[in-house]
């Protein structure tokens, strides 16, 4: 058995404007988790984002993940573990963090009892412990993904893509996945989701191509952002201004992010996205990314 063991697990963005809890797509910022089965309690170091928000071990997803496997596999769950997570996922941001958290417990514990569950069972364990699987999918295939988590099953597919350069404006604002939900319509027209399901196909096609006129005019949506974007301070002002500069532009997730895609030569949209978010007087920060063609990985540390 490894002495240790390190998940890299990357960010996620999902919906991808009209893609609403079915498309997802791996980004290129990572977050390291370190897990040794050592000392007789479980210890958690976390540095970085989230760094002096601490959980109790129970509480913590990557525990949580961990010991779902070890339930599954029918195994007593180790009383000694001590954990370092180096998280550069903001917490909270419409990145994934969660599913990030999730995925690198479920790989560190399968990994830890000699790999007993195939990706397919890790998969579909990770949507039970999301609730879905549009963030889950990427961040174990890498690349952007189609899934449906329905019946107690996943049906997932890779899509293929092309670079876009990824711009990502998150502000200083508090807006968690399961309060936004509760903001949605539980019922839309049948126009609505003629429309959301055409544009979903264009968003995959132009992904396919590389074609940014068409995400451009694909990456709408009448299912969620409508009802979400209202609820951040600036977002619409913000989304507005990046499309003015000839991106592509959708919320990240549930967000309070917004995720803009472009090509090179472009103009720089974060300055003017985080304008936007000032007037409405709220701080930014911003994260210059590319698509991640690979998931989560595992290296074996000895010794």
């Amino acid at each position: 058995m490894p002495a240790a063991i390190t998940v890299h697990a990357p960010a996620t963005t999902a919906n991808l404007g009209p893609g609403f809890d079915t498309l997802g797509l791996a980004l290129d910022l990572w977050n390291e988790t370190r897990v040794s089965l050592e000392g007789e309690r479980i210890v958690i170091h976390t540095h970085g984002e989230g760094e002096g928000q601490t959980l109790p071990a129970g509480e913590h997803l990557l525990v949580r993940a961990m010991r779902r496997v070890y339930e599954v596999c029918g195994h007593p769950f180790p009383q000694g573990l001590h954990l370092w997570a180096h998280n550069r996922i903001p917490w909270g941001s419409g990145l994934g963090s969660s599913a990030a958290a999730i995925v690198s417990g479920l790989l560190a514990a399968n990994a830890l009892l000699g790999n007993p569950l195939p990706s397919t069972e890790l998969l579909l364990l990770a949507a039970r412990l999301e609730g879905h699987s549009d963030n889950v999918a990427p961040a174990l295939l890498g690349g952007l993904t189609v899934s449906l988590f329905q019946d107690e099953q996943v049906l997932v597919r890779p899509l293929p893509w092309r670079p876009f350069q990824v711009t990502v404006v998150l502000p200083e604002f508090s807006l968690p996945t399961q309060v936004s939900r509760r903001f949605l319509p539980q019922q839309v027209s049948l126009s609505q989701a003629v429309r959301n399901m055409a544009r979903a196909f264009f968003v995959a096609q132009a992904f396919a191509e590389g074609d940014l006129t068409l995400l451009r005019q694909a990456m709408q949506d009448e299912l969620h952002q409508p009802y979400r974007l209202p609820l951040i301070p600036g977002a619409q002002e913000a989304l507005a201004a990046a499309q003015s500069l000839g991106a592509a532009v959708a919320l990240s997730g549930a967000g309070p992010s917004l995720i803009a895609f472009s090509l090179p030569g472009m103009p720089p949209v974060a300055p003017a996205m985080q304008e936007a978010f000032a007037r409405a007087g709220l701080r930014s920060r911003t994260f210059a990314l590319q698509i991640a063609p690979q998931g989560a990985s595992l290296r074996f540390q000895t010794g």
